[in-house]
């Protein structure tokens, strides 16, 4: 990678924000072994790497195990339990369709601060020492990256985000973003910890399909962190004097009431996001939603803090 191309790819990365963030500790937050500390300790015992502690044999685990100096002192037959020590592997999924290329009057696309809070989790699961890749999808997968460590994995990631650009208007097709996140869940095979970052709409699905497919990525036993991006238009809806609407998947104008349509609307969007947050508290799955006006670097402190003290 020339020195030019590695310039161009840290667009995403903001140096303050970056040192404000890495104080936080990020894998102490996400984790999704156990704890870190120094070495993530996994909760699926193995029997290959170090030792734990004695637990009292039952039938059927293997004899192999069995500590024979114990039951000279105890009288009773127990076996030897390993920890097995793993570093973390996590899937960042950037949604890159047409609705993230919106901006109503703010600084910047969903797309863009998607990629910046992407970047900055890239760079601080480096810093730890753990395994990161990226996936992008808008009608279908466009990047698959396998995760990876190190420096030089940054550089490919920050090219990835910074060749990509924000989707434009007029980009083509509608996403589904069920059949994606369904698609991905057979795809990633190893236990992860997988990060969804999106707005979450989706033109061919409604929000029980967006949950059933979020909870077939828990049902794969991965840890599920779902960070929603909106645009502030998106949760407001200023648009009071609008004779028409653009649907920003579908790209459609719809001739419209806005006064009626503005009130049909905030009903909508309340009720979409209040089923998406409660839902995925039933699967599991830890959520935060923001908008494009929040820094983005306050949204990933506060949201770690807040995994840093058991909120979900």
């Amino acid at each position: 990678m020339s020195e030019t191309n590695v310039a161009t790819g840290m667009r995403y990365l903001d140096p303050a924000a970056l040192a404000r963030l890495k104080d936080l500790g990020l894998a102490a937050r996400l984790v999704v072994e156990g704890l870190y500390a120094g070495r993530h300790r996994s909760p699926h015992r193995g029997f290959s790497v170090e030792f734990a502690e004695h637990r009292q044999y039952t039938p059927g685990v293997d004899p192999r195990h069995l500590d024979w100096k114990i039951l000279g002192k105890r009288d009773r037959l127990y076996v030897k339990q390993y920890e097995e020590q793993t570093n973390l592997r996590c899937y960042l999924l950037l949604d890159a369709s047409r609705s993230m290329g919106y901006r109503h009057d703010g600084p910047m696309t969903k797309f863009e601060y998607a990629c910046y809070c992407t970047a900055s989790l890239a760079y601080l699961m480096q810093a730890q020492r753990d395994a990161f890749g990226l996936i992008t999808f808008a009608q279908r997968v466009l990047t698959h990256i396998p995760p990876r460590q190190g420096k030089a994995h940054v550089g490919v990631v920050m090219e990835t985000l910074e060749s990509m650009g924000p989707p434009p208007p007029d980009a083509d097709g509608q996403t589904d973003l069920p059949a994606t996140l369904h698609e991905l869940a057979e795809t990633i095979k190893r236990r992860a910890l997988v990060v969804v970052l999106s707005d979450l709409f989706s033109s061919a699905s409604d929000a029980d399909e967006l949950l059933d497919a979020i909870g077939h990525l828990r049902h794969r036993k991965h840890e599920v962190v779902v960070l929603q991006v909106l645009d502030p238009a998106e949760r407001t809806f200023p648009f009071e004097d609008a004779g028409q609407i653009q649907d920003v998947e579908t790209g459609r104008l719809v001739a419209a009431d806005a006064q009626a349509v503005r009130r049909h609307y905030l009903e909508a969007i309340k009720q979409y996001l209040d089923t998406i947050r409660i839902g995925c508290a039933r699967r599991d799955v830890s959520y935060a939603m923001t908008d494009t006006d929040e820094p983005f670097a306050t949204f990933l402190s506060t949201y770690l803090s807040r995994r840093q003290h058991g909120w979900t």
